[in-house]
């Protein structure tokens, strides 16, 4: 079942997506409240849904599927640390050995998240914004400390996620061993909607991957192409990693972090050794669709202008008031 948030005339509804169109749920339910529900009791509140009329699609504006509490945003594709090491974090190449020993997260703005036909703004003073194609999964109930095994139970579903960058804000935070923060706090697409976990279950491999095709694309011209199942890690060892010693709690989204093989222009610079394709540029239209979720679209629009920011002073490091 495939559940959505969208905005109509200032109203916003939540429900299911259906052959004809978006059904509505009772009014003032959301999908986080379904998500809380447990994804049994989701999916009667969906069936239910249907017997209301459908609303086409492209009448509306679709939200983020769900208002998340928290976002984590994990690494886990080798191939793109390869390259984003050098095209971005300006190292030489390679994968650090760390990255093997355990998945990597932070956590990123759940205030900035977009629906998936909005527009999107360049950062202030960026000058080389990116996309990043990745998966997330919701996680369906609260845990802690979980085995991976029991976090396969705490899975509610997937949606598609766009990271965007600005990449020459995040080059100078990593200088500093801490963040990303302003590089990646501006946007994020979640969408179209969230698929429950049960209809991805056949593309599960005998590892325990999904192999979902993934694709964006700019303008139309294909970027990258990628199968999910090449993660490091599936997400049940993602929400496990991310419970140790703490909570998840249900509604909580964990993305995949940028496929490899043109996920994100960084990694292509890196490759390359060029800024090529060019970042992203106002009037671009960034297309991501992963098959069995479906397809987010966003157009690049002009940032607000803010003045530089100001340089820290130098500090005199007195150790006593002056009197």
């Amino acid at each position: 079942m495939k559940f959505a948030t969208w905005e109509d005339g200032g109203v916003v509804t939540a429900g299911v997506v259906g052959e004809h169109g978006l059904h509505a749920l009772p009014a003032g339910v959301t999908v986080l409240d379904l998500v809380r529900a447990g994804l049994p009791a989701a999916l009667e509140a969906g069936t239910a849904a249907f017997s209301a009329p459908p609303v086409p699609v492209d009448a509306v504006r679709l939200l983020p599927p769900l208002q998340a509490p928290t976002v984590r945003d994990f690494v886990a594709f080798e191939e793109h640390v390869e390259g984003v090491v050098k095209g971005v974090s300006g190292g030489t190449g390679g994968v650090a050995p760390e990255w093997y020993q355990a998945p990597t997260f932070y956590f990123t703005n759940p205030y900035a998240l977009i629906g998936a036909h909005d527009d999107v703004a360049v950062p202030p003073g960026s000058q080389r914004f990116d996309f990043e194609l990745e998966v997330a999964v919701v996680v369906g109930k609260d845990g802690a400390s979980l085995s991976p095994e029991d976090a396969r139970d705490h899975v509610f579903g997937y949606t598609v996620l766009n990271d965007w960058s600005a990449r020459d804000l995040q080059a100078r935070e990593m200088r500093v061993n801490l963040g990303p923060a302003k590089g990646k706090d501006s946007a994020t697409t979640l969408g179209p909607w969230l698929v429950t976990a049960d209809e991805l279950e056949p593309y599960r491999d005998d590892d325990g991957f999904l192999q979902l095709d993934m694709r964006v694309s700019v303008n139309g011209v294909e970027i990258g192409q990628d199968l999910l199942s090449n993660m490091g890690w599936p997400f049940e060892e993602l929400i496990s990693y991310a419970s140790r010693g703490t909570w998840v709690r249900a509604g909580d989204v964990l993305g995949s972090g940028t496929c490899g093989n043109g996920g994100c222009l960084g990694e292509l610079w890196g490759t390359r050794g060029e800024a090529a394709p060019p970042p992203l540029q106002p009037g671009d239209v960034v297309e991501m669709t992963v098959e069995g979720i479906g397809t987010v679209r966003n157009r690049v629009v002009e940032g607000i202008d803010l003045p530089p920011v100001r340089p820290a002073r130098q500090r005199p490091r007195n150790r006593k008031r002056q009197s």
